[in-house]
């Protein structure tokens, strides 16, 4: 059994963990309210938008359709892969890694793969690859819908200039503090849903259906990344809440039974002296 100087420092140690530990989950508490809202907010209008682009896309003849939804043989794919910048977070970035390099084996596995990492986690996990084209893990430091913008038309001209044929977004969708979903999203080119309009239906577009099209898909786009992000941002603070949470469960679990422990420990050394001081007054006494 260990003395009780060692389980006196465990004891220490293990406090000032579970204080570290509990002061993260209220941090990251605090930054998850925030996060919250903002996703919560901004799904109606990213999922109504990409709806209606969806829908104008499909009665559009593929002659006049969008230099975004050119169907392309797919030779090249980039898979972004949104991640955090900071671990801590359970299986937060482990997830996206994993289902990374499984879409990576086995849809694309007679493909060129290369990577387009948001989170120094991701870039971390697969810049040993070689095939990392960018890292723009700045953009946590000021996340606004005018940055990641700017990586939404890097993403659009790269395809537009057919150094990719297929762009694929994988993230944390969040759905509750402690339940995040990996979400595969296809970003370009812009697939369009089957029967999702009345083709028989005659409508009236103003300006024209091809220029709303042509005005919709880069700020459709834009939003989409955007939302991913957002909800990557949200599934990250929820993750590490709930990781500190377990931690600091833990370690009051561990305290107590050194406690414990340390407790038997020191009753023993004093039943131990007892006894020494019985055992020499009946030496002195015979």
């Amino acid at each position: 059994m260990a003395n009780l100087k060692e389980i006196r420092n465990r004891i220490s140690s293990v406090s000032s963990t579970m204080q570290i530990t509990s002061a993260m989950k209220m941090v990251s508490a605090a930054k998850l309210k925030k996060a919250q809202d903002a996703i919560t907010a901004m799904r109606p209008y990213a999922d109504k938008l990409t709806e209606l682009l969806q829908s104008l896309s499909a009665t559009l003849d593929e002659d006049s359709g969008s230099k975004f939804s050119t169907q392309r043989e797919v030779k090249k794919v980039l898979i972004v892969v949104i991640t955090s910048n900071r671990g801590l977070a359970g299986a937060f970035n482990s997830n996206i890694i994993k289902e990374v390099n499984n879409l990576t084996s086995k849809r694309y596995a007679n493909q060129e793969v290369s990577y387009f990492a948001i989170g120094k986690k991701g870039n971390d996990a697969f810049k040993k690859t070689n095939k990392v084209i960018a890292n723009k893990s700045e953009v946590f430091d000021d996340l606004t819908f005018d940055n990641v913008s700017e990586i939404a038309e890097l993403l659009m001209d790269k395809f537009v200039a057919g150094d990719f044929d297929k762009i694929e977004i994988i993230y944390n969708k969040f759905k509750n503090a402690a339940t995040q979903l990996v979400t595969t999203e296809q970003f370009l080119p812009i697939v369009p849903v089957e029967g999702a309009v009345n083709n028989n239906a005659d409508y009236i577009f103003e300006p024209s259906k091809i220029e709303i099209v042509e005005q919709l898909i880069p700020k459709s786009l834009k939003t989409q990344l955007y939302k991913g992000i957002r909800d990557s941002f949200a599934s990250e603070h929820g993750a590490r809440m709930t990781a500190m949470h377990k931690a600091t469960d833990n370690a009051t679990e561990l305290r107590d039974q050194l406690k414990l422990t340390y407790n038997k420990a020191r009753q023993a050394s004093i039943t131990n002296e007892i006894l020494e001081i019985v055992g020499g007054a009946e030496a002195l006494n015979n």
